[in-house]
C-alpha cells in the first residue's frame, strides 16, 4: 500500500487505477489508503454534471475536459452508468464515448457502476474524486447516472452543480418537480440548436425568479450545443465565475463543505455499521430466517431492527 500511495501522489495513472479499483470493491486496506491520501486533497475544482438521460452530458463533458487541457489542466473523469437490476452489471458507456480521450496523458476517464446506489452516484464516487485530487487533478467532473429525479447526491459531492437540460422534453418543470432547482449552481440547455429552447430557457427564468440560493448566487442559464463545440467557452466561464464567488464568500463555502463532510461522515457511518450488523452480528441465514418471520407476520420489521441494533451493544 505505502508504494501505491507513493505512485499514486506521483500521479501514476496505472496506480490511480489500482486505488480506484481497491475502493470500489472494498478492499481491506481501502480505508488505510484513503487516510494516507487525505491531508492531499481539497485542492481539486470538483465539477458536477447531472440531467436526464440522452441530455448529452457526455459529450458536454467531453467539451468541457478539452477546454480544461487547452489551458494545461490535469482532468479528472468520474463516468457513473447504471447497474442492471437483474446481473449488477453495467454498460460503461462513457468510456466508449469518449475514446478520443483516452491517450491524452493530462486527463484519467473512470467509468463506474452505480450498483444500485440512489442519488445518481456510485457508492465510491466520492472517495475516486479524492483519489484523483490527491493525484494533483485541477478538474475532476462527475457525470452523474442521468436517471430522473434522484439526482441530487451530487450536491453533497461537487463543487459546483451544472443541470442540463434540453429543449421540447418540458425539463424546466421535471427540474422543479425533482427539486434539481435547489442544487443547481449553472443551468445548461445543450441541444440549442433545437426547436423549444426560447420556452425552455423562459421556463427556467420564471422557475429562478421563485426561488432563491441560499448563498445569493443567482444561477445563469447557457446555451449550448455539445456536438459541434458551442457553448463550452461560456459554460466553463460560468464554472470559473462560480469559483471566483464562492472563495470571495469563504464562509459560504466552508459551510458548504461543511455540509459535504457531514455526509461523508454519515454515509461512511451507516455503511459501516450495516456491514458491523449484519455480517459479524447476524449471519445470512439468521437475517433469512429473521425476513421469513417478518414475511409471515408473526414478527414485525421494527422488532428486528431493534434485536439487531441490540447485538451491537446499543440502546434502541
Amino acid at each position: 500500500m505505502n508504494s501505491l500511495t507513493e505512485k499514486l501522489l506521483a500521479g501514476d495513472k496505472r496506480a490511480i487505477g489500482r486505488a480506484i479499483s481497491v475502493v470500489e470493491d472494498g478492499h481491506g486496506d481501502a480505508a488505510g489508503l484513503l487516510k494516507e491520501i487525505f491531508p492531499q486533497t481539497g485542492r481539486a475544482l470538483v465539477v458536477g454534471i447531472t440531467g436526464a438521460p440522452g441530455a448529452g452530458k457526455s459529450t458536454l463533458v467531453d467539451r468541457l475536459a478539452h477546454y480544461y487541457r487547452d489551458k494545461n489542466e490535469r482532468v479528472g473523469i468520474i463516468a457513473v452508468d447504471p447497474s442492471s437490476p437483474f446481473t449488477g452489471g453495467a454498460l460503461l458507456g462513457d468510456r466508449i464515448r469518449m475514446q478520443s480521450m483516452a491517450t491524452d496523458p493530462g486527463i484519467f476517464i473512470r467509468s463506474m457502476a452505480s450498483r444500485g446506489h440512489l442519488g445518481g452516484l456510485a457508492r465510491a464516487s466520492v472517495d475516486a474524486v479524492a483519489i484523483l485530487d490527491a493525484a494533483g487533478y485541477n478538474k475532476v467532473i462527475i457525470e452523474t447516472v442521468g436517471v430522473g429525479q434522484d439526482e441530487i447526491d451530487i450536491v453533497k459531492t461537487a463543487d459546483v452543480t451544472v443541470v442540463v437540460l434540453v429543449p421540447g422534453m418540458g425539463d424546466a418543470v421535471q427540474a422543479m418537480k425533482a427539486g434539481i432547482m435547489e442544487i443547481g449552481d449553472i443551468f445548461a440547455i445543450n441541444k440549442a440548436d433545437r426547436d423549444g429552447v426560447l420556452r425552455t430557457e423562459r421556463e427556467l427564468e420564471m422557475l429562478l425568479s421563485i426561488s432563491s440560493q441560499p448563498d445569493g448566487w443567482t444561477p445563469p442559464i447557457i446555451k449550448t450545443v455539445a456536438t459541434e463545440d458551442g457553448g463550452t467557452d461560456a459554460l466553463a466561464a460560468s464554472i470559473a465565475d462560480y469559483e471566483k464567488f464562492i472563495d470571495s464568500r469563504g464562509d459560504q463555502m466552508d459551510s458548504r463543505r461543511v455540509k459535504i463532510a457531514e455526509h461523508r461522515i454519515v454515509e461512511l457511518l451507516r455503511d459501516r455499521l450495516v456491514k458491523l450488523a449484519v455480517g459479524e452480528r447476524v449471519s445470512e441465514a439468521e437475517l433469512s430466517e429473521m425476513a421469513r418471520s417478518v414475511a409471515d407476520r408473526s414478527r414485525d420489521p421494527y422488532s428486528v431492527v431493534e434485536e439487531i441494533i441490540g447485538r451491537l451493544g446499543i440502546s434502541p
